[in-house]
């Protein structure tokens, strides 16, 4: 669930970059995070479609698996200054770690 969270903040702070306050309001926050959810829920949505539901079929671990692997990706990214020659961008791989994240959930209240 953190990595949720975290993913969720990571992207709101790529996002809003017009923002020059340190500290949000508690309905500012809960808006930007509920807006970035809901992105994410209807990245997930299309995705899950596209592949069939493939998650279903994978162990957690494997899941653990590809959330390592953005996270790693998202360093190199940073490493070039955010600069990628084909893969899509640092928000894009935190919305994947985010999706996994919520992939394993699932997953880990079925067991």
């Amino acid at each position: 669930m953190a990595i949720v969270n975290y993913c969720i903040i990571a992207i709101i702070q790529l996002e809003e970059k017009d923002l020059v306050e340190m500290e949000l309001s508690a309905e500012e926050a809960l808006s930007l995070f509920n807006k970035y959810a809901d992105t994410a829920h209807d990245l997930m949505l299309k995705k899950n479609h596209d592949y069939g539901e493939a998650w279903r079929d994978m162990r957690v671990s494997s899941l653990t698996d590809l959330i390592l692997m953005k996270i790693l990706r998202v360093k190199q990214i940073e490493d070039n200054d955010g600069s990628t020659l084909i893969s899509e961008g640092i928000d894009a791989n935190y919305y994947d770690m985010l999706n996994y994240s919520v992939f394993s959930l699932i997953h880990l209240g079925n067991e």
